[in-house]
């Protein structure tokens, strides 16, 4: 594949959209030949291998974030944990931490991830998906999960990032 070189506009208008590197966002246009749809590719598989790589460390800070509907009657709690109190603090941090909290909310899952399902609770695919917290669709953009967004947080971050827990309340159940 032939690399092509590309104009500091087109990568600074990347580096908005998706917060990465700018070395990133220009290997990853040339290897895309300008193709942005290509590049979010690259970028995307870059991004997964490196929470790979990051996913054995430890992460003792983080964040608890609440949710409360507006009509109280409806809340959530979930604690996000990342390696350092620096990121913790940060605002993609909290952003997360916030969004992640109004998910749970919307969306009530009962598990984190799939090997969480107990095997007594027999799931088709979609009713797995739908119980499994990661593998859910954002309430926010249906075409990304919670699990891409957090694997791209990861990858901006450069931490480890758990979900750690999650809870949900509503008045009288």
């Amino acid at each position: 594949m032939s690399r092509k070189k590309v104009s500091l506009e087109a990568i600074k208008m990347f580096r908005e959209k998706t917060g990465a590197s700018v070395g990133d966002i220009r290997s990853a246009l040339e290897a895309a030949g300008g193709d942005e749809a290509k590049a979010m590719a690259v970028l995307r598989q870059k991004g997964e291998a490196a929470a790979e790589k990051r996913a054995g460390r430890a992460t003792g800070q983080g964040r608890v974030e609440a949710y409360v509907h507006h009509n109280g009657r409806l809340g959530a709690l979930v604690e996000v944990n990342c390696e350092t109190d620096f990121v913790a603090r940060t605002e993609d941090f909290v952003r997360f931490c916030r969004d992640l909290a109004m998910h749970v909310a919307a969306m009530q899952p009962r598990y984190l991830k799939p090997e969480d399902v107990p095997v007594s609770e027999r799931l088709t695919p979609e009713e797995r998906r739908a119980a499994c917290l990661l593998e859910q669709p954002f309430v926010k953009d249906q075409g990304t999960t919670i699990k891409d967004l957090l694997k791209g947080l990861i990858a901006k971050t450069g931490e480890n990032i758990v979900i750690r827990r999650f809870t949900t309340f509503g008045l009288g159940e």
